[in-house]
């Protein structure tokens, strides 16, 4: 027994985490003061289906135009970087916003006879897949269903998402939540018949896509979100979207949203963890060496997003950006490499030029254009 009230609650967590804090927050809203939630996998049922997709849209790993992981990791990632890298300004093997990135894999397309053997180029049907997982997958209707990957993630997916493999945890959701049918193959996965169905059934009520928190917001609940741009598991474009729709569902503008929500797009982060940027932004979780390096951090809301939540919560004070520490290798002892002030949603960051170093966190700038 701790002998008094809790003074407050607060709730962190990532991906599935995410979105459990955010259902919390749709359901329960007096449960927690505060609620971070990184790359929330929202909207649950239709992440699960578009996973499902990947297979039949890359093919089997023995099929005759399937893209091998290294050829996504080396010639298509270089591609993706040339095409896409300086928009922020830089050239620093960080896209900021993969938004701005219209990635063309048609640069790619082998040309004067030359054959798709892996290593230069790929072939028409190989540039057409590229295209398909960069663009948003569309129902019948022609409503985007769910967006299209991040330019930049594939460096990480090639060896999950886009590895001519059945993507387990989808293939088992459709076979014992949805169907209760272990004979079900992902192969033959349809939008039209299997998507639509999940949706429907809705398994547990899982979907979690909310388009009003104002029971959350008006007993003083504070929401921040935070999603990886480099994000190899939900695409880093589902958040800002969700974002939208909540300022439409409760009929707020941005400045109102930032009385009780904000979210940060943080550039060079992975799934919740690890990634070529400045990714360490006090989230903890598994993988990599995020939980035993989140320590190293000041408790600071300028550099960590849980000391944010609670000085937005109990002090008042709201995070306008997010700094996050990128150290040499990962690894605390050999000292930080560079930090980076992510901005809060809708602003992005820019680097100021010639003469600044992009290592610098001054140098760089949020800006709505």
């Amino acid at each position: 027994m701790y002998k008094r009230p809790a003074t407050g609650s607060y709730f962190l967590g990532c991906s599935l985490g995410g979105r459990q804090g955010i259902k919390a927050a749709d359901m329960f809203p007096e449960d927690f003061d505060g609620v971070v939630a990184g790359a929330p996998a929202i909207d649950f049922n239709n992440l699960y289906s578009h996973r499902a997709g990947y297979l039949p849209q890359t093919g089997a790993a023995d099929s005759k135009d399937f893209i091998a992981p290294a050829v996504w990791k080396t010639t298509i990632h270089s591609e993706v970087l040339r095409q896409c890298e300086a928009i922020d300004g830089a050239e620093d093997g960080i896209i900021e916003d993969p938004a701005l990135c219209n990635f063309d894999p048609g640069a790619l397309l082998c040309r004067n006879n030359a054959t798709a053997d892996g290593t230069g180029c790929l072939s028409s049907k190989q540039v057409e897949i590229v295209r398909g997982i960069f663009a948003p997958t569309k129902d019948a209707q022609g409503n985007v269903f769910w967006p299209g990957m991040n330019p930049g993630s594939e460096i990480n997916t090639a060896d999950g998402l886009y590895s001519g493999k059945p993507w387990a945890n989808s293939q088992n959701w459709f076979r014992y939540a949805v169907y209760n049918d272990p004979g079900w193959d992902v192969s033959g996965y349809k939008l039209e018949k299997d998507g639509v169905f999940a949706e429907q059934k809705n398994p547990g009520d899982i979907r979690t896509h909310p388009s009003d928190l104002s029971a959350f917001k008006n007993r003083g609940g504070k929401l921040l979100m935070y999603h990886g741009q480099q994000d190899h598991q939900i695409t880093s474009f589902r958040t800002p979207m969700f974002y939208d729709h909540l300022s439409r569902g409760m009929g707020l503008g941005t400045a109102e949203m930032d009385q009780f929500a904000r979210f940060f797009r943080i550039s060079g982060l992975a799934h919740c963890t690890t990634g070529p940027g400045a990714w360490l932004i006090g989230q903890g979780g598994a993988g990599g060496n995020a939980a035993a390096i989140a320590d190293s951090l000041p408790f600071h809301g300028t550099h960590n997003v849980l000391a944010a939540i609670v000085d937005w919560v109990e002090g008042g004070v709201a995070p306008d950006t997010i700094t996050g520490t990128k150290f040499v290798n990962d690894t605390v002892a050999l000292g930080v490499d560079f930090q980076r002030r992510h901005c809060r949603y809708p602003r992005r960051n820019v680097f100021k030029g010639d003469g600044f170093d992009p290592k610098n966190a001054d140098s760089w700038k949020c800006t709505c254009s």
